[in-house]
């Protein structure tokens, strides 16, 4: 039987993690030990506070059941984080969990777009930022960040005819893939944009508890106006790796909070009990692990750039997020050959810039999702490569 699929179904191709991980087993069958900085999923575990949570609320075959709603619990707990996290100050109309960010960035467009609406989108950018919205039939017109501008929307740039079209942006620092931060005065520059144009802004703030060189993360919503133009995502993933339990909170205005709830209540039953209890251990218990785990992560970061540095390649020192962003080496224009070519030569894994954008090309981005030792290990190896080419 033959199906006729879908233009959206047809759109997309086998992604470049797949392409990787098929050249990386060919080097394992060949017994070449490999390392993969390609996937961002971080080797902590979870707090034992946490994991006890867990454990105790699997053994009750009532949270096994539908939640449909979030719990007074868990909504005591996200607006107490908040406030003494951000000292934003939060009611329970300005709070609801979704099933991850990713799963939050790919239906937030429908609480604003009609299909052909423009959203505005960074490039380069993580992925679900454009193709959320192009899911949900939005047209995405994309504002360029230049590395020379250190990877900085240039609001006032922006074609005024789009602007004035536009439904929706999204934004985010630490911005993963350029591992670049923003301070205050440019999120205050975006509330007065998205209020000039009547724009929806979607901040994904996945990273504020990993930034470095005594930079202290923020929430979007701790600036003025913020609630009046945005919602923000918070995941407890790389916070609290909770990565495959699945859940964020989507926080700010009340308007957009009611009608994307009640989009979501159409085809999802509420985050599990279950994982709400982990949210909850997580955001009420010790915070000193958070911290602990921040400078582990800037070690990494030392030991990536530093090692890079010293043989040659001109790598510069991330401020945020869990990866590293380096520019291609000399002899290279194509960041997916590169890439296949290390992993040919090394074993050594890292992901192509292309596959965040079109201004990607020509970078590769490296998970900080080993410890020192094999850091220095892949160094070693990417220098031998070097030497010999």
């Amino acid at each position: 039987m033959e199906f006729s699929f879908s233009e959206k179904a047809q759109y997309f191709k086998p992604n470049i993690f797949n392409i990787l991980k098929v050249e990386m087993e060919k080097q394992e069958k060949k017994g070449i030990k490999t390392i993969n900085f390609s996937v961002g999923t971080p080797d902590f575990p979870p707090a034992p506070h946490v994991i006890n949570a867990v454990t105790q609320a699997a053994a009750d075959p009532e949270n096994y059941k539908y939640s449909l709603t979030d719990s007074p619990e868990l909504i005591s707990a996200v607006i107490d984080w908040y406030g003494k996290r951000y000292g934003v100050v939060l009611t329970k109309d300005e709070i609801m969990s979704v099933n991850g960010s990713q799963e939050g960035l790919a239906h937030i467009a429908m609480t604003v777009c009609n299909p052909g609406d423009i959203i505005l989108a960074p490039d380069p950018g993580y992925p679900i930022f454009s193709v959320g919205p192009f899911l949900n039939d939005a047209r995405v017109c994309y504002y360029n960040l230049n590395p020379d501008k250190h990877f900085e929307p240039d609001l006032q740039g922006i074609d005024e005819e789009i602007a004035k079209k536009a439904k929706m942006i999204v934004v985010s620092y630490p911005l993963n893939p350029t591992c670049t931060c923003a301070d205050k005065d440019f999120y205050e520059e975006l509330v007065a944009f998205a209020k000039k144009y009547n724009i929806l802004v979607v901040h994904d703030n996945a990273y504020s508890e990993i930034e470095y060189d005594g930079r202290k993360g923020f929430s979007f919503l701790s600036v003025p106006g913020a609630k009046d133009v945005g919602v923000e995502f918070n995941s407890l993933s790389k916070t609290y790796n909770l990565t495959g339990l699945r859940i964020s909170f989507c926080l700010g205005n009340s308007e957009v909070i009611k009608k994307f709830s009640t989009i979501r209540s159409q085809f999802d039953y509420g985050v599990s009990f279950i994982v709400q209890k982990a949210a909850i251990a997580a955001l009420t218990g010790p915070q000193d692990g958070v911290a602990a785990q921040q400078k582990q992560y800037e070690k990494r970061r030392d030991a990536l750039c530093s090692g890079l540095n010293t043989i040659g390649w001109k790598v510069p020192y991330s401020e945020g997020t869990m990866f590293v962003w380096a520019p291609l080496p000399k002899g290279y224009t194509s960041s997916e050959k590169f890439c296949l070519d290390m992993v040919a030569a090394t074993g050594v894994l890292c992901t192509p810039g292309s596959a965040f954008g079109s201004n990607g090309e020509g970078y590769v981005r490296f998970a900080l999702v080993h410890p020192e030792e094999v850091i220095k290990e892949a160094v070693e190896k990417i220098n031998s490569w070097f030497n010999s080419l």
